[in-house]
């Protein structure tokens, strides 16, 4: 029976890059996570062995730390942009055909010092000290494959809750069911979300602000989820979605993952305690998972489901 190469992609995962400006004495950090992925002519490599088509991963790597430094990092999506467009269009005999750049980007804090006789003298004008922010991490993926680009940017791990303002009711009811009917519970997640910006990287279209984008879409999935008064986590994920493709003309789609943070009241009956919506039990296993995607009518949605 005759066998055939399906697809298949390499490149060089999880490069791990600090870059740090020094043009002044206040220090700025870009601290990224960059994951290369190659398609194109490499049928020889899996078949033959023959690496005259291969482009080390080595090189990929290289590749990464050499545009940190001649190129800066402005943004996530802007720097994957830059690496995707070199590894298709430069890369000799144009044996790659596509490249996905995958980012994880770290945020670093300030440490702020108190302003008190114990500083070193200058510290005021040293701004070399960070912590790493203990919130969301920030996602791009990249693909440009000679024609267009696609930009799929994101956060992973921001961790929110209402306290209030969420009822649970309703539902259907079997032989099995033993949830209570809540009409004041407490509704936490840590959110999983991604959006795709209609920015297609044709000759003569203006890229996005990036980071300013980021910062806006992060803002209206917070705001969303403040101001929703709940009565599922699912109408929860939709006014999400809803609330960013109405405030950011440049996103088409928005995937999100809400995994539902379960906090049960404890029965303190047994210690002659009464708890009024007080005291509750954090289960991190199991856990509901809801998951959604919110597009622009007309759209064609791409994010994949993971």
């Amino acid at each position: 029976m005759a066998h055939v190469l399906g697809q298949n992609q390499y490149g060089k995962a999880e490069n791990r890059i600090v870059r740090v400006y020094r043009d002044s004495t206040r220090h700025e950090i870009k601290d990224l996570n960059v994951s290369v992925a190659l398609q194109g002519e490499f049928e020889d490599v899996h078949l033959t062995g023959s690496n005259a088509n291969c482009l080390p991963t080595d090189t990929t790597k290289n590749t990464v730390f050499a545009f940190a430094k001649e190129y800066g990092i402005d943004s996530a999506e802007a720097f994957g942009i830059l690496l995707a467009r070199h590894f298709v269009d430069d890369t000799e005999r144009g044996v790659v055909h596509s490249a996905r750049i995958r980012i994880e980007e770290y945020a670093w804090d300030r440490i702020k010092t108190p302003d008190n006789s114990a500083r070193f003298i200058g510290s005021e004008e040293v701004g070399h000290s960070f912590v790493r922010s203990g919130q969301e991490t920030r996602t791009t993926e990249v693909v440009y494959d000679g024609e267009k680009v696609q930009v799929i940017s994101g956060l992973k791990d921001l961790i929110v809750m209402n306290s209030t303002n969420s009822e649970f009711w309703g539902y259907i009811k079997d032989k099995y069911t033993t949830l209570q009917e809540a009409y004041d519970r407490i509704l936490a997640t840590q959110v999983t979300a991604r959006w795709k910006y209609g920015y297609s990287g044709r000759d003569g279209e203006a890229q996005p602000n990036w980071n300013r984008s980021y910062t806006h879409v992060k803002r209206h999935l917070l705001e969303a989820f403040a101001e929703t008064y709940s009565y599922s986590l699912q109408q929860t994920l939709h006014s999400m979605g809803t609330r960013v493709l109405n405030n950011r003309a440049e996103v088409d789609e928005v995937r999100l993952e809400l995994p539902n943070k379960h906090h049960f009241l404890v029965d303190l009956e047994p210690f002659g305690l009464k708890n009024d919506n007080e005291v509750y039990y954090a289960a991190d296993r199991m856990y509901g998972l809801i998951e959604g995607t919110v597009h622009r009518e007309g759209v064609v949605p791409v994010i994949p489901v993971v």
